[in-house]
Formats: structure tokens, C-alpha cells, sequence
């Protein structure tokens, strides 16, 4: 009986990521339904779930729409400013603290969880 492995969950197609633009993905993660912000750098990719560790509050000022420019993410409910690399809070009101990470990688194509 030949036993494979789970095929890796696709958050989105690469090529549907642009540099400096971050892309809203509903998924499930452990059974639990996950809001996630994925982000592209040239061909580094990083994700982040939807959630300010200020008031725990969703990031995006629409569904899937983020205020991100130059390299920095800002929360739509309070202002706090994220390093979209790092995900660390550079400013406002939870300055120091940082966005909680989900491991992704590129597969071929496709972004899947890590």
C-alpha cells in the first residue's frame, strides 16, 4: 500500500501576489477558521494572521483590503504600523510586540502552509 502524504493547503497562486500589495486569504488552520495577510517581497513570501495584537481587532479597512506602503502594514481600526517583513509593531499603540507569523513556503506555483 503505497501511503502519500497530504497534498500542502494553497492560500493562493504566486502569481497572484504582487510586491507591495497584501492579499487577504480565508483558510482553516488546526480545524479553526483563519483570516491571514500574505505578502510578497520579490520571491520571499510571509504571512500573518488578520489580527492586531492591540485589541485583537482584523487589520484590513474592507474585507482583504490593507493599508500597506512602503513596507509598512497599518491597522485600519487604531494606526499601529507593522514592518510587513517582520511583522513588528514600529509604531502606535502596541509598539514592540509583533503580528503573530504562519509558515508558508512556494510550491511551484502555489503558496501553501508550510
Amino acid at each position: 500500500m503505497d501511503m502519500q502524504a497530504p497534498a500542502a493547503q494553497s492560500l493562493c497562486r504566486l502569481d497572484e501576489l504582487q510586491d507591495g500589495v497584501a492579499l487577504g486569504v480565508e483558510t482553516r488552520i488546526d480545524g479553526e477558521d483563519a483570516s491571514l495577510i500574505v505578502l510578497r517581497e520579490g520571491e520571499a513570501v510571509a504571512a500573518y494572521h488578520n489580527v492586531c495584537p492591540h485589541a485583537g481587532r482584523r487589520l484590513d479597512w474592507a474585507p482583504g483590503k490593507f493599508l500597506l506602503k512602503d513596507g509598512v502594514l497599518v491597522c485600519a481600526a487604531h494606526g499601529a504600523a507593522f514592518a510587513a517583513a517582520s511583522g513588528l509593531c514600529t509604531d502606535g499603540p502596541c509598539k514592540g510586540e509583533h503580528l503573530v507569523t504562519v509558515a508558508v513556503k512556494v510550491d511551484g506555483e502555489d503558496v501553501v502552509l508550510a
